[in-house]
Formats: structure tokens, sequence, C-alpha cells
């Protein structure tokens, strides 16, 4: 294993839940490459694979919904990264609401933000949304189920649509 591969291996990032509405198109998935981007003004970039069909509502969407999941929210984790929205309705059988500027919001997810989507940047096989934030839920004071849910926490999680080799 190189450095760089081990580098990258060391790496424990936050996971979450991302949804988009586009006309009557709606999708949702699990990404790990989401911060933010920008202190003023206040930035959040999140990275979507183009092999998703959350990507390709998400390319024609005005405002994405960013969910925060907590490290006992595994089922809700698995869900939206081992489905893929090419085969069911990942809305289906779970808790959501209409939000902010018609979003879909994730009744389970513990913290939530819409943001305005003010530019797309390619970046391989992710593209990254820059979104502009709008509207945001957090609990008072911070739910007992914990921390967040994060990339060690997915082991399992076999991907809806997997990585395709370089």
């Amino acid at each position: 294993m190189s450095a760089v591969d081990e580098f990258f291996d060391r790496l424990d990032y936050p996971m979450y839940v991302v949804t988009a509405v586009a006309g009557r198109e709606r999708a949702g998935c699990l990404v790990g490459f989401a911060s933010q981007c920008s202190m003023v003004p206040l930035r959040l970039m999140v990275w979507l694979s183009t092999a998703n069909r959350t990507y390709r509502v998400a390319r024609s969407a005005d405002v994405l919904a960013v969910h925060q999941l907590s490290r006992a929210q595994y089922e809700l984790a698995e869900h939206f990264g081992g489905l893929t929205g090419d085969e069911v309705d990942k809305f289906a059988d779970i808790a959501w609401r209409e939000g902010p500027a018609g979003t879909v919001l994730l009744d389970d997810a513990p913290a939530w933000l819409v943001g305005q989507v003010e530019g797309q940047v390619e970046g391989g096989d992710h593209v990254g949304f820059l979104l502009s934030p709008l509207e945001a839920s957090v609990p008072r004071p911070p739910s007992r189920e914990g921390e967040l849910f994060r990339l060690s926490d997915s082991e399992g999680i076999d991907a809806g649509h997997p990585v395709q080799d370089a």
C-alpha cells in the first residue's frame, strides 16, 4: 500500500444524506464528501457521484437538503447508501416531509440544512454542489444519540452504484 493510500485510509469524515427535488423527481443518497468551504459568505460544498440518480436529479435542482445522521442510524445510512434510486423509490418506506423550497426532509434526521445551489464544480467521478444556506434545523440541546455517522460507521454498506475503477 502506498503512502497516498494510507493517508486516505486514515480519513474518517462525517457522512450525510443529500436529497434533491427537480420537477416531479426526487432522489437521495449517502455522501461522504461534504464540507464547509467558506466562512464569509457561509458556504457548504457537497460532492455527488456522477453514477448516482441523485446527481442526475440534483443537476436540475435549485436547492438541496443535507441531513446529518447519528452513529445509531446505520439502517437509514444503509437505505440511502446501499439502494439505487434507479431501481427503487427510496422514499416509499421512510418518513419524510416537504421542507423549505420544496425539498425532501427526512423525519428521522437529527439535523438538516437546506441550501441554494450556487454552482457546480467537476471533480473526477464526483461533482461538487456549492450551497448557500437558506434554513437549518439543529436540536437543542444536542441529540442524546451522540456523534455524527462517520465513514468508519459505514462498513458493510455496499454502494447502490459501486465505484468504477479508473
